[in-house]
């Protein structure tokens, strides 16, 4: 029986988000480099494997085979197998790879229980000098990943960069309102000291501001 959440592999993540990441709709981490966007994609992903689903993972920054393994444990390469990997080059490819995506979640073996875009922002950064046909473009991006999260009944999650907002002089996350608007849970990453903190900015039924404290670990993330 489909529940209407799938679970990030971590039960103080899956607690945030009042029972895990939401079918039909974006779930957004953002935060700083080495804050542990993609070990929380890579549990997420190993979770959704070992439920007997398979993941469509699309990897804009470079996948780490090693930091698979080490997540997904002895049966790595038999969860593998059902690891979609899409790695595009530059901000065009993003898109016809996600278009791509959708091939997969029609016809796959076994069905796509979760899709993954880490990070949505990495190649957008190198589009910025366009203004708003890049924000027009990545929009598009979103939208294209929300529409196939509600047709095929599945969470996407993704990952985003941050800048500074100095208007606001506060961090945010790349890609403006459209990428906040599009994205119906956003947790906010950040390091503190040896260890992180995971907090809720944005979501339907939870007040913003919950956060937990975690470590990075060998096989993924400990809580504090």
């Amino acid at each position: 029986m489909k529940t209407d959440r799938v679970s990030t592999g971590s039960t103080a993540f899956d607690d945030l988000l009042g029972g895990g990441l939401e079918r039909r709709a974006i779930t957004q981490i953002y935060g700083e480099p080495a804050s542990g966007k993609s070990t929380l994609c890579l549990m997420a992903a190993v979770a959704t494997l070992r439920a007997g689903n398979s993941v469509v993972y699309i990897d804009t920054e470079g996948f780490s085979v090693e930091r698979f393994t080490q997540i997904a444990g002895e049966n790595a390469g038999t969860l593998a197998d059902r690891l979609y990997l899409f790695e595009p080059l530059d901000f065009a490819q993003q898109g016809t790879m996600i278009a791509d995506a959708e091939g997969l979640l029609k016809n796959g073996h076994a069905p796509v229980g979760l899709l993954v875009m880490d990070s949505a922002t990495a190649l957008y950064r190198t589009e910025l000098d366009l203004g708003r046909e890049a924000i027009r473009k990545l929009s598009h991006h979103m939208i294209k990943l929300l529409g196939l999260a509600k047709k095929y009944d599945i969470p996407v999650l993704i990952t985003n960069q941050i800048y500074m907002d100095v208007e606001r002089d506060r961090v945010a996350g790349l890609g403006g309102t459209a990428l906040e608007h599009l994205s119906k849970a956003i947790i906010r990453l950040e390091k503190k000291d040896s260890a992180r903190r995971a907090m809720l900015r944005k979501h339907r039924s939870r007040p913003e501001g919950l956060s937990f404290d975690f470590t990075i670990t060998e096989d993924g993330i400990r809580t504090v």
